[in-house]
C-alpha cells in the first residue's frame, strides 16, 4: 500500500503486486489463481482508490499467466514449478517477467485513462511504471536466490 503512494516524476509508480502473481505455481489451479488475483486486487482498490483496475487487470494477467510460463518451462520441469530466476534461468525469467508485467502496466493504464487524448502521458506511465517494478523484482529476485 506504501508503494501505491510513490510516483517518481509524476509517472512512475511502482506496482510491485503483480510479482505475486507471476508467481504462482505451475500446478495450481486456475480457478484459484483467478479469484486470488481478483480478491488482492479489489483489496488494492479500496486502499488505493482505484475503482476495479487493480482487480481487472491482476484477474487478466493470472488467467494468461499460466500459458505464458508454458512457453519458457523446460518439459522436463516438475508440477509444482514456481517461476523465478533459479528455476527458469535469468534469460527466460526475464523475458517471462517483463513480458507480463508490461502487459499488466499497458492494461492497468489504460483502464485508468480510458481515452487516448493524452497518450504521451499514458505512454510514460506506462514505461515508468514499467521500468520501477521490473527493477523491484530483480531486486527481490537477487535477494531471494542468495538465501
Amino acid at each position: 500500500m506504501v508503494l501505491g503512494r510513490i510516483h517518481l516524476f509524476h509517472y512512475a509508480t511502482p506496482l510491485l503486486y503483480v510479482y505475486f502473481v507471476i508467481s504462482f505455481e505451475r500446478n495450481q489451479p486456475k480457478w484459484a489463481g483467478l479469484l486470488w488475483a481478483f480478491f488482492m486486487g479489489l483489496f488494492i482498490d479500496i486502499f488505493l482508490n482505484t475503482p476495479g483496475l487493480a482487480a481487472a487487470s491482476l484477474t487478466f494477467i493470472a488467467a494468461i499467466q499460466p500459458y505464458f510460463l508454458i512457453l519458457f518451462l523446460p518439459r522436463d520441469a516438475a508440477d509444482n514449478l514456481k517461476p523465478s530466476m533459479a528455476t527458469l534461468g535469468p534469460s527466460k525469467y526475464s523475458t517471462y517477467m517483463i513480458t507480463l508485467v508490461t502487459l499488466y502496466c499497458v492494461l492497468f493504464y489504460s483502464l485508468e485513462f480510458f481515452n487516448f487524448f493524452n497518450w504521451l502521458q499514458w505512454a510514460l506511465c506506462v514505461v515508468g511504471s514499467t521500468l520501477i517494478t521490473i527493477a523491484l523484482i530483480y531486486t527481490f529476485e537477487l535477494y531471494n536466490s542468495r538465501q
